[in-house]
């Protein structure tokens, strides 16, 4: 079975974007794009053998010249979540519309190894409601941004973290790892 790992930048606020983000205007974004924790993201995601996206979060890969249909980060499966996107599924990226929980329920059980879900504040609060998410990798960045997309969207669930690592990096950035324990 594989496990959901839920690896994320967040505001200390709670938010996974910020307005800058959300206009595609990445230079007003407040989040840290540099310093010491990028090589170490760039590390930690070879570990996964597919992303799973919703489409504010692929479409926001089209401000770096990505194309629909194209992946976002060379070597892993794309499952893109999204009713509106219009593209040809391929070997590399595949189009999801639909039930997103159903899909993702059969992916685990069918699976092995490491699948990262990447984005998509309401996808996470699907998959949340629903149980799915085995782990939450926060990057959090040392901002307030007030507004944008919230970490698990509307949804308000309860639960307990364990905390399993933490490291702090000198531009402010702290990386935390918690397993899930849904009540």
């Amino acid at each position: 079975m594989a496990e959901l790992i839920y690896h994320v930048a967040v505001s200390i606020d709670n938010f996974i974007s910020d307005k800058g983000m959300l206009e595609g205007d990445i230079q007003n974004s407040l989040f840290l794009f540099e310093g010491e924790h990028v090589p170490d993201f760039l590390a930690d995601i070879q570990q996964y053998d597919a992303v799973l996206m919703g489409t504010k979060t692929y479409e926001f890969g089209f401000q770096f010249g990505a194309k629909p249909g194209e992946p976002g980060y060379k070597g892993l499966k794309h499952y893109i979540f999204s009713n509106s996107l219009q593209f040809e599924s391929n070997e590399e990226v595949e189009l999801v519309k639909g039930n997103a929980i159903s899909f993702i329920e059969n992916l685990k059980q069918q699976k092995s190894g490491k699948l990262w879900l990447c984005g998509g504040g309401e996808l996470a609060g699907s998959l949340l409601k629903h149980k799915l998410i085995d782990q939450l990798v926060l990057k959090i960045n040392p901002i307030i941004v007030g507004e944008g997309t919230s970490l698990f969207g509307n949804e308000k669930s309860s639960l307990t973290l364990d905390l399993k690592e933490m490291k702090l990096y000198p531009n402010g950035v702290m990386k935390c790892t918690y397993n899930m324990h849904y009540v």
